[in-house]
C-alpha cells in the first residue's frame, strides 16, 4: 500500500571547494567564496527540517576531494546530527571527486545516515517520520574516481518496496562536455522500474523525463563563472495515488551571474560607464528582492556601435572595471556584489543593405554568408572541414567535442560580423550604418 511522503533530492555538494583565480578580490569576497558551499549545507539542512521531509537523498561528491578535509567532514556531520534530531534520514553515495578510495577521518555516523557502499546496488527501506514505509532507496558509491561501467544496469528493484527511488552519480545520455562516468542512456533508466532516479554528477538541473521521474538536481553552490544562476535542490512530494510534484527551491549563498550589455546607441565612455553602473544596481536589486545571496557578477558587451573600437581595447575594459569595482568596494560583511569580470564581443556598425548590393570582396563574403544561413547541409559540410584539425586533436577534442557535432549556426553569424566588420572598419565608410 503506497503512502504519501517528502523527500529533498540534493547532489553535488563539493563541501571545502576551492575558489581559485581571485587573489585580487577583496577579503570578504574570497572568504564569502570559502564558505559558500558550507553556507549552503547549513541551507539545505534549515530547508528539510522547515519542509518537514521524511528523508533526503545525496547523489555523490559530497565532498570535493577524494581526501576530503577534516573541517568538511566536521560539518557535514554536525548537519546530519541536526536532522537525527529531527527524525530525518539521510541516503547517500559518494561520487568520482569523493570516492571510497580516498583518505576520511574515523567518524561514526549518527543512525539517521545510510551511505551505500562501491561493491554492488543494494536497496534500503525509507520510513515517513510516522513510521509507515515509503520506499526503497538504491544506491551504489565510487570505488575509484574512474568508474567507467554502466552502473545503472545492475540496479534491481526489491519485490515488496511500494515506491523506487535510486541514485546515480554518472553522465546520461553520454553528454560529452562531462567525464563519462557511470554512463547510461536515458532509455536504460525509463525502462528500469524505477519511479526516481536521483541524479548526480551533471551541475546543470535538469528534469530529463516524467513518470518515471529522471532528474539532475545540479549542484547546492555554484563554484566557477561557468555554472550561473540559482543552486540547490528539489522538494519532492510524492501522493498515495503516486502523483510527483517537484519544487525547485535555491540554496546557494553566492551566485554567478553574467549579463549582457549592448553598446547600440551609447555614444561617450561616460555614459557607458553609466549604463554599466546601473545595470550593476539592478542586479544587486532583484537579489535584494530574491533570495538574498551574494553575487559574482561578470558583464559582456554586445551589440554594435561606435564605440566598438574603444570597447575593443583591453586597457579600456580594464579602466570600466576598475571604476566598477571602485563603486561597489564589498568591505563590510553581509551581502555583497563583486563584478569580477568586463569583457566585449561587439562589432563595428555596419549597413547590410549596402554590402548585400556591393560588387566587392566583401559583399560576396556577406552573401555566401546568407547562402549558408539558409542550407544547413552546406554549412555543415564547410564548417566540419573549418575544425577538422581541431577535432581530430586528442586534447581539442575532449574539450569540444560537444561544439565540433553542434556545429553551432551561431558561429556563423560570428565570423561574419567579426570578419566584414574588420573589413568595414579598414575600409569603405559607406558600409558604416
Amino acid at each position: 500500500m503506497s503512502v504519501s511522503f517528502r523527500f529533498i533530492h540534493a547532489a553535488d555538494l563539493h563541501l571545502d571547494s576551492p575558489f581559485k583565480g581571485l587573489s585580487k578580490a577583496p577579503e570578504a569576497v574570497r572568504k564569502g567564496l570559502a564558505e559558500s558551499t558550507f553556507a549552503a549545507l547549513k541551507k539545505l539542512t534549515d530547508l528539510a527540517i522547515a519542509e518537514e521531509v521524511d528523508f533526503i537523498v545525496i547523489a555523490g561528491d559530497l565532498f570535493d576531494e577524494a581526501d576530503r578535509s577534516l573541517r568538511a567532514q566536521l560539518a557535514l556531520l554536525h548537519e546530519w546530527r541536526r536532522l537525527a534530531a529531527e527524525g530525518i534520514a539521510v541516503y547517500a553515495i559518494h561520487g568520482n571527486h569523493d570516492h571510497l578510495g580516498g583518505k576520511r577521518a574515523q567518524m561514526e555516523l549518527p543512525p539517521n545516515v545510510h551511505i551505500f557502499g562501491a561493491a554492488r546496488p543494494s536497496g534500503l527501506p525509507a520510513y515517513r517520520r510516522t513510521g509507515e514505509l515509503a520506499a526503497y532507496v538504491y544506491g551504489m558509491s565510487y570505488g575509484e574516481r574512474a568508474e567507467t561501467r554502466n552502473l545503472a544496469a545492475t540496479y534491481r528493484t526489491a519485490p515488496e518496496a511500494p515506491y523506487h527511488i535510486a541514485l546515480l552519480h554518472g553522465n546520461v545520455g553520454s553528454i560529452a562536455s562531462h567525464d563519462p562516468y557511470a554512463p547510461c542512456t536515458l532509455e536504460q533508466l525509463i525502462g528500469s522500474g524505477f519511479d526516481y532516479w536521483a541524479l548526480g554528477h551533471i551541475h546543470k538541473r535538469e528534469l530529463l523525463h516524467e513518470y518515471p521521474h529522471i532528474a539532475y538536481a545540479g549542484n547546492l553552490q555554484g563554484r566557477n563563472p561557468k555554472e550561473t544562476g540559482a543552486k540547490g535542490c528539489y522538494v519532492v512530494d510524492v501522493s498515495e495515488a503516486r502523483k510527483v510534484d517537484m519544487r525547485f527551491i535555491p540554496l546557494d549563498q553566492v551566485r554567478w551571474l553574467e549579463e549582457e550589455v549592448s553598446i547600440e546607441g551609447i555614444t561617450t565612455e561616460q555614459e557607458l560607464l553609466r549604463v554599466l553602473e546601473r545595470r550593476v544596481a539592478q542586479c544587486e536589486e532583484r537579489q535584494d528582492g530574491g533570495e538574498g545571496c551574494s553575487l559574482m557578477l561578470r558583464l559582456r558587451l554586445t551589440g554594435s556601435g561606435v564605440l566598438h573600437r574603444t570597447v575593443s581595447q583591453p586597457a579600456s575594459l580594464a579602466a570600466w572595471l576598475d571604476q566598477l569595482q571602485a563603486s561597489w568596494p564589498n568591505e563590510s560583511g553581509g551581502r555583497w556584489i563583486y563584478v569580477y569580470g568586463l569583457s566585449s564581443s561587439t562589432n563595428t556598425p555596419i549597413d547590410w543593405q549596402v554590402l548585400q548590393e556591393e560588387d566587392s570582396f566583401a559583399g560576396e563574403l556577406f552573401r555566401l554568408s546568407t547562402r549558408l544561413q539558409q542550407n544547413e547541409e552546406q554549412w555543415r559540410e564547410l564548417a566540419g572541414l573549418a575544425v577538422a584539425e581541431m577535432a581530430d586533436h586528442p586534447k581539442l577534442n575532449r574539450i569540444g567535442r560537444e561544439k565540433w557535432d553542434a556545429l553551432q549556426k551561431e558561429w556563423l553569424q560570428q565570423a561574419k560580423e567579426l570578419t566584414l566588420g574588420l573589413m568595414a572598419g579598414d575600409g569603405d565608410d559607406n558600409r558604416r550604418s
